[in-house]
């Protein structure tokens, strides 16, 4: 993926640097202007609509185009998993909504964005410290994008969130419209700090007091302490059994993880040298202490159901796991729609690599271990398994907590898309007022409406037996 052209999409040309890579001293023009002069051509009311075409696929066919290439044995559990709620379709319909978001104003802004970014798709993940950070933390669909689509994305999954709880209508437009604003404001607080301040800005609880999400503080801090025993160490005492050789080795536990044969694990293993290629060479010796014992096959959640998965178990002197999630990269859902909308889609050379190169972006701080490699011909990121990770569901908060998760996922939104757009451009064009925050709040309303429509077509189909599902795995 080219770095070439990153947040400037848009905006007035620039004298030539004298160094290519930095900016001109004095910097002509203001990208605050230039941001706000965009009001003028894409009005922020406009993010209200959502005009939807006759060339939208019905929710049944957009299940069926996104599994192909994916494991057919999966597939009516991915279709299970999504017919049940319409929160739950909404995750598994990324190149759906991406569909409907090319046809919605655009200010032509570009970031590094998610492509992914509902409510359940941030979470705790620990440093190379031991402590957590929460942030943005799937990113199989990550592109170079219009920033809008993660926001609407987010707004719309708050909604259906909110209602799954049982929230009123006013909650869950609040959830959106709160999302919105705090994406705004922490836009407008990047663009007034420093640029390494604002670079460095860590997603943590600082965070969390900052967009007033106080509510979510013990929920936080419970899911914090099972966070931190979400460790390989654990994992391993769970799912494997010793050798007679003094190893360990995966034990089957249909339908979630299972052995696979020789040929194939010794494929991934075999694989897990060039991923040594992809790494910082300080992380080498580190990996060199492991030895690796086993691989096996695991089934993901419910957008990646159906690709293909592994687990590597390493140990290392002491017969301490390490364990390595090698999981398969597919081409981004959001990229022909990216072509639809008039987008320049620059040619990706291996999917594994957008996706650690694309969460490298967006994180402040990543996993250590972040690479890619190829297995049998195909793409493949790599990364630690079970890193102290831990997450909050949004549909399991009451309802007095889905505004403050709504407003802190907003701020994350923000800080992740200032690594690669002048946070000054957005801010310009977002302003001081909640016109944008009205706006993406109605759109995310109207479009968690059709989700639900599109959720109960796809239900429809499951009872009528055009579609096979598989249900409580």
């Amino acid at each position: 993926m080219s770095d070439a052209g990153v947040g400037a999409e848009t905006g007035s040309a620039r004298r030539r640097p004298l160094v290519r890579g930095f900016a001109q001293w004095p910097v002509e023009g203001s990208p605050k202007q230039e941001g706000k002069a965009l009001r003028e051509s894409v009005p922020r009311s406009a993010h209200s609509a959502l005009d939807l075409d006759m060339a939208r696929p019905g929710a049944v066919s957009a299940v069926e185009e996104s599994s192909l290439g994916r494991l057919p044995e999966l597939t009516p559990l991915r279709v299970g998993r999504m017919a049940a709620t319409p929160f739950a379709f909404l995750r598994g319909s990324a190149g759906l909504m991406a569909h409907d978001l090319a046809r919605t104003p655009m200010t032509r802004i570009r970031a590094q964005i998610c492509g992914d970014a509902h409510a359940a798709n941030f979470g705790l993940y620990g440093d190379a410290r031991g402590g957590l950070v929460i942030d943005l933390n799937d990113f199989d669909e990550t592109v170079y994008g219009p920033w809008e689509w993660d926001l609407k994305r987010l707004a719309a999954s708050l909604v259906l969130a909110g209602r799954e709880t049982g929230a009123d209508e006013d909650t869950c437009r609040a959830a959106a419209h709160g999302a919105v604003g705090a994406y705004r404001r922490t836009m407008r607080l990047l663009a007034k700090l420093p640029v390494l301040d604002a670079w460095n800005a860590i997603a943590d609880e600082e965070l969390v007091s900052h967009s007033d999400a106080h509510d979510l503080v013990g929920t936080l801090e419970r899911v914090s302490e099972k966070a931190r025993a979400n460790t390989s160490g654990r994992f391993a005492a769970r799912s494997t059994e010793p050798t007679e050789d003094g190893g360990r080795r995966f034990v089957d536990t249909p339908p979630v993880l299972h052995r696979v044969p020789d040929e194939e694990a010794a494929a991934v293993a075999a694989s897990l040298e060039h991923y040594l290629t992809t790494l910082s060479e300080d992380r080498l010796p580190l990996l060199a202490r492991h030895a690796v014992h086993d691989v096996a096959f695991r089934v993901v959640g419910t957008g990646s159901v159906g690709t293909r998965s592994y687990v590597v178990l390493l140990l290392d002197h002491r017969g301490e796991p390490l364990v390595l999630q090698v999981k398969e990269a597919r081409t981004s859902a959001l990229v022909p729609h990216l072509v639809t909308a008039g987008f320049e889609v620059p040619e990706v050379d291996h999917e594994g690599r957008r996706v650690v190169l694309g969460q490298k972006r967006m994180q402040v701080v990543s996993d250590i271990l972040l690479g890619w490699t190829t297995v049998a011909g195909r793409p493949f990121q790599v990364r630690q398994f079970r890193n102290r990770k831990g997450s909050v569901d949004p549909a399991a908060l009451s309802a007095d907590q889905i505004d403050d998760y709504g407003r802190m996922t907003g701020a994350l939104l923000a800080r992740a898309h200032s690594h690669s757009v002048d946070p000054r451009l957005i801010s310009g064009y977002c302003g001081k007022n909640e016109e944008l925050d009205e706006a993406v709040a109605t759109f995310a309303v109207t479009y968690a409406d059709r989700t639900e429509a599109d959720h109960t077509d796809l239900v429809t189909a499951v009872r009528t037996g055009r579609i096979g599902a598989e249900t409580g795995v």
